[in-house]
């Protein structure tokens, strides 16, 4: 006997063609209209994810929230998902994905005594191959999408075993055809009986009224009732069912599915670029969080501050935000003015909590007097050392006229590399310093400035309007296309790139919001030209040339930056974008062979075909080959960013991929009218994002790639302090970690104690032994990590009781 499992849900888009408010209403009708159900129909059960809709419930309608826990008792309402929201699958970063489950599992554990057990993303434009690691470490053994459709993505059948590069397993079912249903169920039934292969004489067709809720209708139930005999006769059940009864039903024929190691993409490629603004939102809310948690880590343990303030609010701004058609750029226009708001609220907690901490633990810092002397306390929230260049701009009123010029002394009083450079503040009376700083792990540095009457005599960088040289590299500006003419690695002494680089390329893009049926942006129509170059900087420590370009009404500027001792190169770049139905991108043609493209995904990396498609990516991709100026030696270069999540590698051109501007939620087969003034146009205006071409020798991991990206997402913070007594001395580091492949994702308060949270992940696919040190916790461990693998790790903060290792969600 076969068995057709009739999930009955209602999908609901808390944002799309409506803003959340809403989205609100449609949750309370809808939960509302699945109740009468339930009243109605002894044998039907209802499924519904997205932990945001039930804390909504609950705080607007507690008697329809009384009713639901009580139907969740009986199994009759049966709770998929585990996450706050069905968010976009590709663009959030990893520790998003691990509080997606979090803070979700745990509130449904709290209100309903269960927690998910399926993960349920129905409609995400594509899935990264992350998730199984993700989804398994929460929880969740199974997984329902349905995306990317069988024509976007061959699968060897609906029912799977997924697999990440960490060897986690879950269950994975890809729907046929949709996930709700209005009035053609009977259709829709018979175009599912259609879809069984494999060993599982079992499959999934999911029915009721979706996208702006609804739920299963009289007429669905009814309908089923009447088709079960006809079905019965020829071999099929049609059982009223939900997805974890599916699960455990083809259990027995585990053993004999196919696995599939991939990521599951690619649909609606559009959406890794389109709605600039609410990505680069999405990446400053992220990293301002994580780097405001481990400041506060870091302040608590060395007992100057206690400040966890918030955090669960501004992460569930940043969870629901990240729901697939807001994150994706795909809903109406109003949309993104409520999650502006959001995201603004999110960053606000992360920022006060994150000075709190600081200013707290620099007060605590014995800092004594100097004439005509700055103190000033770089804090460093990653688990490497780090060395990096440092700007401070202040009026330095205590400094003698006299002593013009600016030098900075490290902890221990030894001189170090500054630069007075252009202040932001264009008033008398302020300066501005650029210094390289050496920061310890999770910790800070003390430094003082100082007036002095002359200049220190240390050698400038080569610099002049069109060219920048330090001992590392060489750089020349392009007169033709505003971008560079030439990079060369003088110590290689390769020509990293084969032609004309960090190119701005204009692109016909005709498609719709989503992309409908693209899969790759390729139509150049046009190029920028340079209409101006200057050197703006120039000294020992930083030198900078500006390149501003124009085409049609657009403009774009780029400012060009070698730092001294430093391989990188770093581009800030700000477009004032005027064009419609077109694309921009930068290109990159790296000067190597038989390239390798690798991407940086949630928690790890990937390797793609280099075929031009466009790809999603989290800080940076990489491409690297041999033959490098004739050599057989790997050679390549990684391209950093900001806010950035869409490329495309063609041969061995990176392309990346700065905006779209098409129609605000225009989709496909809509038919728009002649005049282009009656629509609003995505990613007009001005927007300012940053980028570092990185030349390497060797492999992406040579260069230290995924640090640099991180180091680029979460900037060391400086905090100009005054002089005072304290216990803390000038320099202190709160981690160790042994290994360069093992990485910090997270270091926060635990959810439901006063101890601490540690999570680790293995970046290079190596089995790594790896010590841990947290010297102020008192605490040496060692942790094997897998390929990979990620790894929580609870730290009690009473040193008598032992760490030991925990799940994603805490449990």
């Amino acid at each position: 006997m076969k068995t057709i499992h009739m999930i009955g849900n209602a999908h609901i888009d808390p944002v799309w063609l409506w803003r959340w408010q809403e989205g609100f209403q449609e949750v309370k009708s809808t939960f509302q209209s699945a109740l009468d159900r339930l009243d109605e129909y002894d044998d039907f059960v209802f499924t519904s994810s997205s932990a945001q809709y039930y804390s909504w419930i609950e705080k607007s309608c507690p008697e329809i929230f009384e009713k639901i826990r009580r139907r969740v008792s009986e199994g009759r309402w049966v709770l998929c998902g585990g996450w706050w929201v069905q968010p976009d699958c590709n663009i959030p970063g990893g520790e998003s994905f691990a509080r997606q489950a979090l803070i979700s599992q745990n509130y449904f554990l709290e209100k309903f005594g269960v927690t998910a057990k399926v993960g349920y993303n129905v409609d995400s434009f594509g899935h990264s191959g992350m998730l199984p690691q993700i989804l398994k470490k929460s929880g969740m053994d199974a997984y329902v999408f349905m995306r990317p459709m069988a024509e976007e993505k061959t699968l060897p059948g609906n029912t799977f075993i997924w697999e990440s590069d960490d060897g986690s397993q879950v269950l994975a079912y890809r729907l046929s055809y949709s996930y709700c249903t209005f009035k053609n169920l009977e259709e829709h039934i018979d175009r599912c009986s259609g879809e069984f292969s494999g060993p599982a004489n079992e499959i999934m067709c999911f029915y009721g009224v979706g996208n702006h809720g609804g739920g299963p209708t009289i007429e669905n139930l009814e309908t089923i009732k009447k088709l079960r005999k006809k079905y019965a006769e020829e071999g099929i059940e049609l059982a009223l069912s939900d997805p974890q009864t599916f699960f455990n039903s083809i259990q027995k024929c585990k053993d004999r599915l196919p696995v599939v190691h991939s990521d599951l993409l690619n649909h609606s490629v559009g959406c890794y670029s389109v709605e600039s603004e609410i990505k680069r939102l999405n990446r400053k809310a992220e990293n301002a969080l994580l780097s405001a948690e481990k400041y506060c880590v870091l302040s608590n343990v060395i007992g100057t501050g206690r400040y966890f303030s918030g955090f669960d609010t501004a992460w569930k701004d940043v969870l629901f935000n990240q729901f697939h058609d807001t994150l994706a750029g795909t809903a109406i226009r109003e949309a993104y003015f409520d999650a502006r708001n959001m995201y603004g609220e999110a960053i606000s907690i992360a920022s006060q909590n994150q000075n709190n901490a600081l200013q707290s633990i620099s007060f605590g810092i014995n800092i004594e007097r100097g004439d005509g002397v700055y103190p000033v306390v770089v804090f460093n929230p990653h688990s490497w050392a780090v060395e990096s260049e440092v700007e401070i701009e202040n009026s330095f009123s205590a400094i003698a006229e006299d002593l013009n010029k600016l030098a900075v002394t490290d902890s221990n009083g030894e001189k170090v590399l500054s630069q007075q450079i252009t202040t932001v503040a264009k008033v008398p009376g302020r300066k501005r310093i650029v210094f390289n700083a050496a920061m310890p792990p999770l910790g800070y540095t003390l430094y003082k400035i100082q007036g002095i009457r002359e200049e220190l005599s240390y050698a400038t960088m080569k610099a002049s309007d069109n060219t920048l040289e330090n001992d590392f590299i060489r750089v020349e500006v392009d007169s033709v296309s505003g971008g560079l003419r030439s990079v060369f690695d003088i110590k290689a002494g390769v020509d990293v790139f084969s032609g004309s680089a960090a190119v701005p390329v204009v692109i016909e893009d005709h498609s719709d919001t989503w992309s409908h049926g693209i899969f790759k942006f390729d139509k150049n129509c046009g190029n920028f030209e340079p209409v101006s170059f200057k050197l703006i900087e120039t000294g020992t420590v930083k030198s900078s040339i500006r390149v501003i370009s124009r085409y049609g009404d657009s403009t774009i500027t780029q400012i060009f930056s070698l730092n001294s001792g430093r391989k990188e190169i770093f581009v800030d770049v700000r477009v004032d974008w005027r064009e419609k139905f077109k694309c921009l991108k930068l290109e990159f043609p790296v000067a190597v062979g038989s390239p390798v493209a690798t991407y940086e995904t949630p928690f790890g990396n990937i390797v793609r075909a280099t075929d031009g498609n466009e790809e999603p990516m989290q800080n940076w991709l990489d491409v690297t080959g041999t033959g490098a100026n004739g050599g057989n030696s790997l050679y390549g270069v990684s391209i950093l960013n900001d806010c950035k999540y869409g490329a495309d590698v063609n041969q061995n051109v990176i392309r990346l991929t700065v905006l779209r501007s098409p129609v605000y939620a225009y989709h496909n087969p809509f038919k728009l009218g002649d005049d282009p003034d009656e629509y609003e146009y995505i990613d007009q205006g001005i927007q300012d994002f940053k980028y570092v071409i990185v030349p390497h020798q060797g492999s992406w991991k040579d260069a230290e790639t995924i640090q640099k990206g991180m180091e680029l997402n979460q900037p060391l913070t400086a905090v100009v302090e005054s002089f005072h007594n304290g216990n803390l001395p000038a320099s202190d580091s709160m981690i160790h970690i042994s290994e360069p492949n093992i990485i910090m994702s997270a270091f926060k308060k635990a959810e439901k104690s006063d101890d601490y949270i540690l999570r680790l992940y293995e970046t290079y696919g190596l089995k790594t032994l790896a010590k841990v040190g947290l010297p102020k916790l008192s605490r040496i461990f060692s942790i094997e990590m897998g390929p990979y693998e990620i790894k929580t790790i609870l730290i009690p903060a009473d040193p008598e009781k032992e760490i030991r290792e925990t799940d994603l969600i805490e449990l």
